[in-house]
């Protein structure tokens, strides 16, 4: 996957969930995906390469990274906490989709119940049953 895909297939996935919201907090090179104020998504370029910037969990972001060249610590964000995804041969539009996802779940979790647009723990379980 080139990085213009990379970036289109994980705005498109953003956008689709509930509550997500886009702005640019830190002017037109960078897209910031928020839900309820939270940030889970953050695009830009780092010196000519399109990234995605997500938030993942510690043990998986380290399993993620030992996998796969195209996945790093987070861009100027905590290396624990968030990783950065870049375009390459091992990076598809399913795994796109499923760090987004997470990421997002992620922040929605830590939210005050009465805030969470969706319930974190179900969300998306019945369209994985049905694959």
């Amino acid at each position: 996957m080139n990085g213009k895909t990379l970036h289109k297939t994980a705005a498109d996935c953003a956008e689709e969930l509930p509550g997500a919201e886009l702005e640019h907090p830190f002017g037109d090179d960078w897209q910031v995906f928020k839900v309820r104020g939270k940030v889970f998504m953050l695009m830009t370029e780092v010196p000519g390469r399109p990234v995605v910037i997500l938030k993942s969990d510690p043990g998986e972001a380290r399993a993620l990274q030992g996998e796969n060249s195209h996945i790093t610590p987070g861009y100027h964000m905590n290396k624990k906490h968030w990783i950065t995804l870049e375009g390459g041969d091992t990076v598809d539009k399913g795994l796109v989709r499923e760090l987004v996802t997470e990421s997002y779940l992620l922040v929605v979790a830590h939210l005050p119940k009465a805030e969470r647009p969706v319930d974190p723990h179900t969300y998306g379980s019945r369209a994985k049953a049905a694959r």
